[in-house]
């Protein structure tokens, strides 16, 4: 029995093929500066490497004001204002950038989504079209097996 439907030929699917594209590439290239430095901060201060910097530096800044001659102590025990003001100034600063960078970063990862689906369904629709051949095949080889033998 022919098939009713025949499957397209190799040139009609590079027809209707959409080029792929590279979302990571295309996301970078749409980043202000600014918005380059603030994913740049988002990547950077959830890493061991920031926590270990702002430990040492907490760390060595209570020690030092605490033991230190106190002559050379600038941030008297068992306070320590200015510590306490420049880590709220850090804090203060870093937690709109870091928010910033995640929009970003959700903003990218909807795009790869996107382009990922797009692939599949184009890698889909191929399957669907080498099965479409192969049954094709399959029954001009049956065919082929009765007249033979």
């Amino acid at each position: 029995m022919p098939s009713l439907v025949s499957p397209p030929s190799l040139a009609e699917l590079k027809k209707r093929r959409a080029p792929v594209h590279n979302v990571n590439a295309e996301h970078k290239e749409t980043l202000t500066r600014l918005e380059q430095f603030a994913v740049w901060i988002t990547d950077h201060v959830g890493t061991m490497g920031f926590f270990i910097v702002i430990f040492i530096w907490t760390l060595s800044w209570l020690v030092w004001n605490s033991f230190a001659p106190k002559e050379l102590r600038f941030d008297p025990f068992p306070a320590f204002v200015f510590w306490l003001f420049i880590s709220n100034m850090i804090q203060i600063f870093l937690m709109p950038l870091i928010m910033i960078g995640q929009n970003l970063q959700g903003r990218h990862a909807e795009a790869r989504a996107e382009s990922d689906y797009e692939v599949n369904v184009k890698a889909e629709r191929e399957t669907e079209v080498i099965l479409m051949h192969l049954e094709e095949q399959g029954r001009l080889l049956k065919e082929i097996a009765k007249k033979v033998g």
